[in-house]
């Protein structure tokens, strides 16, 4: 028989009818437990209840595939929220990445400061766009930049216009990490979740913004799929829980511990999307939390690796891990083993950041003898910080505002010295690419 479990607040209220005077938690997990014994006879549930008829949506969708919506959520298990693991199976992964942590830190120390800026640089530009994107929205690359460029003070040239939620993005990251050894508060968490949303509205959607949910639009939901065909990830506790839970979780965040920081870092990330307080944006702003938790790992403000670009390349076991987390009991050792491993690649894909960047400060240092104007200049850190597309002299002259002439001109004194080239194609094809050493 194929049939979709109830939602657990009509559960909650077949419950009130079918048990009197059982309305309370306690029945409830009861009750979902015996759903949870009851794949191969729904009629268990049915003869329980002396109710032949007990209202349920047919689905295309076995009820094996729909056991893990009836388990017990980790929030609602009796000793939340202490969450234990085991110590032997994480060690390994650690030391690993505290390894490979230090050596990419001292690595860059080597660099010199304007080398070491334009990492800092390209990783928080990669690390904003990227958190976005897991969550469905797409940002404009060199609106990002310039807008991390400007609050940090790097000269990049010409600054393109950035929109009011990129800034909001921009500024959440480089709070958490730029001011990693201040308290965090839930007041510095409402000014993060005003940050996000600046309009007060999620698309068309009215937000309570800078504090805590209410549930008024019903129970807090991460779901996928399109509507008829949802698939529930997790559900949130109530609402009347958030503040008591937010406070412990904060207390817990801010002390002193002997918990390694980047353990700290995985807990904090687990923990805040369980609560999962706003309407919107958790997901954005437990990976800020993470990343607040990892420079204060590394004791410095610069970050040189994308934790939010490795979760996205990998978003589809981050959020597979995530449910299995949530629908599991308080040993959060798979958790922590997914996140030091993600955690470990995202360090080692540092080494791309670090290969472009050596890439610009050579073809810098040999364009350095060029008297170049300041609209080649623009366009040509465009091309070098990965412009997608192919670079025609329309798309150059739109680039540096100037007309066809004047583009075409600025080109072909940049092929002349060697530093533009023709692609492969010709006629409308026409366009040009950086001449790499």
């Amino acid at each position: 028989m194929q049939i979709e479990m109830m939602p657990t607040d009509r559960l909650l209220a077949a419950t009130c009818v079918l048990l009197p005077g059982a309305a309370d938690r306690g029945t409830l997990i009861a009750l979902r437990r015996v759903w949870y014994h009851a794949e191969k006879s729904v009629g268990i549930l049915r003869n329980l209840c002396s109710v032949p008829s007990l209202p349920m949506r047919r689905k295309p969708a076995s009820i094996t595939a729909r056991i893990a919506e009836i388990v017990m959520y980790i929030w609602e298990q009796a000793a939340w929220p202490k969450l234990v693991w085991q110590d032997a199976a994480i060690a390994a992964p650690l030391a690993a990445v505290r390894y490979v942590q230090g050596r990419l830190v001292g690595r860059m120390e080597t660099l010199g400061f304007k080398l070491r800026e334009e990492a800092v640089l390209q990783t928080l530009t990669q690390d904003v766009v990227k958190t976005s994107e897991i969550e469905g929205e797409q940002l404009d690359p060199a609106q990002v930049r310039s807008s991390i460029a400007r609050r940090l003070g790097i000269d990049i040239g010409a600054l393109a216009p950035t929109e009011r939620y990129v800034e909001g993005i921009v500024e959440v990251m480089l709070d958490a990490t730029g001011c990693y050894q201040e308290t965090l508060t839930a007041d510095r968490l409402f000014g993060w979740h005003s940050a996000l949303f600046p309009t007060g509205r999620s698309g068309m959607t009215r937000l309570w913004v800078g504090q805590w949910r209410d549930d008024s639009a019903g129970p807090m939901q991460v779901v996928s799929g399109p509507i008829g065909r949802e698939r529930v990830h997790l559900m949130a506790a109530p609402a009347a829980r958030v503040d008591a839970d937010m406070h412990a979780f904060l207390v817990w965040f801010n002390e002193p511990g002997p918990t390694d920081p980047v353990i700290k870092a995985a807990l904090a990330h687990l923990w805040f999307v369980t609560i999962h307080p706003f309407d919107d944006g958790n997901g954005r702003i437990a990976r800020a939390i993470a990343d607040l938790a990892l420079a204060r790992s590394e004791g410095s403000p610069q970050r040189f690796y994308s934790m939010s670009a490795q979760i996205w390349a990998e978003r589809t076991a981050y959020y597979d891990q995530l449910e299995r987390t949530q629908k599991g009991g308080l040993d959060v050792t798979d958790w922590l083993v997914w996140f030091l491993a993600c955690l470990q690649r995202a360090i080692h894909g540092a080494k791309d950041v670090l290969a472009a960047v050596m890439t610009k400060a050579r073809f810098w240092e040999r364009a350095g003898t060029v008297a170049l104007n300041a609209r080649q200049i623009a366009v040509l850190n465009r091309l070098l910080d990965g412009f997608e597309g192919k670079m025609t002299s329309s798309k150059w002259a739109a680039i540096a505002k100037c007309s066809q002439d004047t583009a075409n001109r600025d080109i072909t004194l940049l092929m002349e010295a060697g530093l533009l080239r023709k692609g492969v194609g010709g006629g409308r094809s026409t366009h040009y690419q950086i001449v790499r050493v």
